[in-house]
């Protein structure tokens, strides 16, 4: 595979995902236990395997252990400023905080687009055209990476603490 084909099947994948992010930080959004603690375990297993391919660099483990451990504040900031509803069918709906969420896509989108910028004439230059540029070789990237997961991982976490909690307020129907 060329890495031009490489990068006209990541872009549009890159952009769905991103989508689909902006799209479950506004607004009201149900409680889904089960994808919940799925996504736990998914972005968990991502965080442990970009932990240990930094294992040959100290500085990208740093980036991505300490943009985890912001990652996990910032979760629990949102999880501070979440509110959470029934709505009149009875499903339980949790309303995230848009600044933590929109900040955290910005900061996402902006160093992706970042090192798209950096790497681009590495991709149009034929001499290069069999080495594709590594988007993980930047303790930066992996800093926001890290500040990524550790935000969904912890909020995610505390949603489905504060759901049980808010079941149990709830009178019973």
């Amino acid at each position: 595979m060329t890495p031009n084909m490489i990068w006209a099947f990541m872009v549009p994948l890159m952009a769905f995902a991103i989508f689909r992010r902006v799209r479950s930080t506004f607004g009201r959004q149900p409680i889904r236990r089960q994808r919940m603690m799925t996504r736990i375990v998914f972005l968990a297993v991502i965080l442990c395997v970009f932990g240990f391919s930094g294992l040959h660099n100290p500085r990208l483990l740093e980036g991505l252990l300490g943009g985890a451990m912001v990652g996990a504040l910032f979760g629990f900031v949102g999880l501070r400023l979440t509110r959470f509803e029934r709505d009149a069918s009875g499903n339980d709906l949790y309303i995230p905080n848009p600044w933590i969420g929109g900040i955290l896509t910005v900061l996402l989108v902006g160093r992706l687009a970042w090192r798209l910028f950096v790497s681009m004439p590495q991709l149009q230059d034929p001499a290069m055209a069999h080495a594709t540029p590594a988007m993980g070789n930047s303790p930066l990237t992996l800093a926001i990476f890290g500040l990524i997961f550790g935000y969904y991982i912890s909020y995610f976490i505390g949603l489905l603490v504060h759901h049980r909690r808010f079941e149990r307020a709830q009178p019973a129907t």
